[in-house]
């Protein structure tokens, strides 16, 4: 390192050691710094301000008042304890001060505490809050129950608890075991739809009214304050950048003199930055010099390229404009030296590694094979499209290796509850945890996600189960865009190779080496069979004719045999709203599926016929098609509908 730039580091430090000086009163800097608690999909916590804090989330307890301390439980929610018992935060409105919670032990699969907020001083229950009579039925008569719910007790295992309904059932020898609370829409939907989900009610939690005295709070913010609390005898305190005011920060307080103190502070920035820049001009014209040298003594010969690795690196940073930058280093430690215990999942272009950074959010570091010679394209093609895309349903990229890394590495954030393809043939696969609602709803996000990039122009080129992550809530996020490609606006189709994988790669684009739109909507048809059938895409141990799962998805709606292809566990022989929207996404995936490109509808379309079906609980033709018998089944509306055109291919 040169002198100039030894001087430009001493400066700079100087400088900003000096600032630090007349910097912001602390107390102050730190309650203006948003919480930190992973990176889930609670959009609502940026705002959860006062009276919440918590030391571990980055809120120190004059940030708030006694009793509202939150937790990060997993990385990823926040919690509240509350009379000894731990509610996960599921959403707040400060304005109203409400919060909507729901206990901690119904994710956990234990059996709550019945708990009674009647004549408690902080926390009460909103008006949108009703309760329900659990009952215990073990030596009772259960069958008039509206749902059931089992969970798992400290000593004595698992537990059947029933709802009725109506509390008038002593007579049947069912002992009530106490009051859980619920949001009053949930408790509606129980008492309407008797196959409603007890377990998924009690999840969207219930609202609490909090009460808390900050009469000065108003006055506070509008004086350009943060609301906070004297952290031993817990008294109202206004938090103001030049230190805590009693009610806000026009108080007349006294002390230094603001004027001289932003004087010295303009003063101080503008001399650093003079003797900044003198330095940096120094540097840079030093190190250009030698570069002009060193060039000209150098022979040109045309067959002198720089190794295959640093020339992968330096042509993939080409591009890297606003994206953070890791070191090799930090990766690796945070990653524990890429340990094979850490391993998150194997593709086609690298290794994805579960890794912990030093400020503490999860993350998935993909590391980029050596040994593929297309390992530059798809570093780049992932940084430069997920750098311009924000979509709740797309995973999102924190970073990439920096030039000076020995590898290629990026930086996603982690979704903590595995594949799509792993819950539902995967490791993970439990049929109690993937109902066919919550299948549905997966469809549906990824729909958006893909109708959202292919509005983005880009196409994504390799959707498939194991692409589509799930956090803790089943929430989705679309990954893995080494293959995608941006689209011209003004074409159908571009001509390329084929890439993918085997089960959902467009047989149009497989036959042509035309690239479309509708070669992702024939993927996620494949995707939508596998929400249905929990059957893998590609299969060699079954039959010839049915190890592609989209052939044999077609042959059996054809055949008018789709039941023999449902998973059992979705209930779609005995519960007639599964069964009616069940066809109805099979349709649409009929659809989807025809081999020639023209036929199947638009990403925009099969969104919109996926939400339908899951806000009316049943689904219709989807084209408005009159042909077809409207009073048979909708399954065999769509081969009677398409038969004619997929049968001449």
């Amino acid at each position: 390192m040169s002198i100039s730039l030894h001087l430009l580091t001493f400066f700079l430090f100087s400088v900003a050691s000096f600032l630090s000086c007349f910097s912001a009163d602390r107390q102050y800097e730190e309650c203006r710094l948003p919480l930190r608690c992973g990176y889930g999909s609670s959009v609502f916590r940026n705002n959860i301000t006062y009276p919440f804090w918590g030391d571990e989330i980055g809120k120190p307890k004059f940030c708030g008042r006694k009793g509202f301390r939150l937790a990060c439980k997993d990385d990823q929610n926040l919690s509240i304890e509350i009379k000894n018992l731990t509610f996960r935060i599921v959403s707040a409105n400060l304005d109203d001060k409400i919060i909507t919670v729901a206990d901690e032990s119904w994710f956990e699969g234990r059996c709550p505490k019945m708990l009674d907020f009647k004549g408690d001083d902080q926390f009460s229950l909103s008006p949108n809050t009703e309760t329900i009579d659990l009952f215990d039925c073990s030596s009772g008569d259960s069958a008039q129950a509206l749902s059931t719910i089992t969970c798992r007790e400290s000593n004595t295992g698992l537990s059947t608890y029933h709802f009725f309904g109506s509390s008038n059932y002593y007579a049947h020898n069912c002992r009530n075991v106490g009051e859980i609370p619920m949001l009053a829409s949930a408790k509606n939907a129980l008492l309407q739809y008797s196959v409603s989900n007890l377990t998924l009610a009690l999840k969207e939690g219930f609202e609490l009214r909090y009460t808390i005295d900050d009469r000065f709070c108003e006055s506070c913010f509008s004086s350009k304050g943060i609301c906070g609390s004297e952290s031993e005898s817990g008294d109202f305190r206004c938090l103001c950048s030049d230190g805590p005011h009693d009610r806000s920060c026009n108080d007349d307080k006294g002390g230094i003199d603001w004027k001289l103190k932003i004087v010295i502070s303009v003063v101080a920035v503008t001399v650093g930055l003079a003797i900044a820049s003198i330095g940096w001009f120094v540097y840079h014209r030093r190190k250009t010099k030698s570069y002009r040298t060193s060039s000209t003594l150098l022979p040109r010969n045309k067959s002198s390229e720089p190794s295959s690795k640093s020339s992968d690196v330096e042509k993939a940073e080409d591009m890297l404009v606003g994206v953070r930058l890791f070191s090799y280093e930090e990766l690796e430690e945070a990653t524990s030296n890429f340990d094979p215990s850490k391993e998150l999942g194997d593709g086609g272009f690298g290794t994805v590694y579960y890794g912990k950074l030093k400020d503490g959010r999860s993350v998935a570091v993909k590391r980029l094979y050596d040994n593929n010679i297309k390992r530059a394209e798809q570093f780049r093609n992932e940084v430069e499209i997920l750098t311009g895309l924000r979509h709740p349903n797309l995973v999102s990229l924190f970073g990439c290796s920096s030039k000076q890394s020995r590898e290629l590495l990026l930086v996603y954030e982690y979704v903590a509850n595995g594949t799509l393809a792993d819950h539902l043939h995967g490791p993970q696969a439990n049929p109690s945890l993937l109902p066919w609602s919550t299948r549905l709803k997966i469809a549906v996000e990824t729909a958006s996600a893909l109708k959202y990039l292919h509005a983005s122009k880009i196409i994504h080129r390799d959707v498939k189960s194991n692409n589509i992550l799930l956090d803790q809530n089943f929430n989705v996020k679309v990954a893995d865009f080494g293959l995608s490609r941006l689209f011209p606006m003004d074409k159908t189709h571009v001509s390329t190779a084929p890439q993918g994988t085997p089960g959902y790669v467009d047989p149009d684009y497989h036959l042509c080496y035309q690239l479309s739109k509708k070669s992702d909507v024939y993927s996620f048809a494949v995707v939508l069979m596998e929400l249905i059938s929990s059957l893998p895409a590609v299969d060699i141990t079954r039959t010839r004719q049915e190890i592609n799962l989209s052939n044999m998805a077609v042959v059996k709606i054809q055949s008018h045999k789709l039941h023999e292809m449902v998973d059992p566990s979705l209930g779609f022989d005995t519960d007639t709203r599964v069964k009616e929207t069940v066809i109805a996404v099979a349709e649409l995936a009929f659809q989807c599926l025809q081999s020639d490109k023209d036929l199947r509808p638009c990403m925009s379309h099969v969104m919109e016929t996926l939400t339908k079906i899951e806000n009316n609980g049943f689904g219709s033709n989807m084209d408005g098609d009159s042909n077809g018998d409207k009073s048979g089944p909708l399954v065999v509306q769509s081969p009677n509908s398409v038969m004619v055109k997929w049968d001449s291919k």
